[in-house]
């Protein structure tokens, strides 16, 4: 039951780190930096929060099967 409940905390503050980085106001500061390859740098920061946060809970689940 330790493993269950660490597995939750992790999750948890996860979620509350993506809730950080997606929706508060330090988003907007990507909103006047421009462009980045052509690709305006909200949309970049944005897609690569998002990949590392699913890569996040991938590693976090994958590492308490062991």
């Amino acid at each position: 039951m330790h493993r269950t409940t660490l597995l939750r905390q992790r999750l948890l503050l996860l979620f509350l780190a993506g809730m950080l980085f997606l929706f508060s106001p330090l988003v907007l500061q990507f909103e006047t930096l421009g462009r980045w390859l052509g690709v305006p740098a909200l949309f970049v920061y944005l897609f690569l929060t998002w990949a590392a946060l699913i890569g996040a809970a991938a590693w976090i689940v994958s590492r308490t099967r062991d």
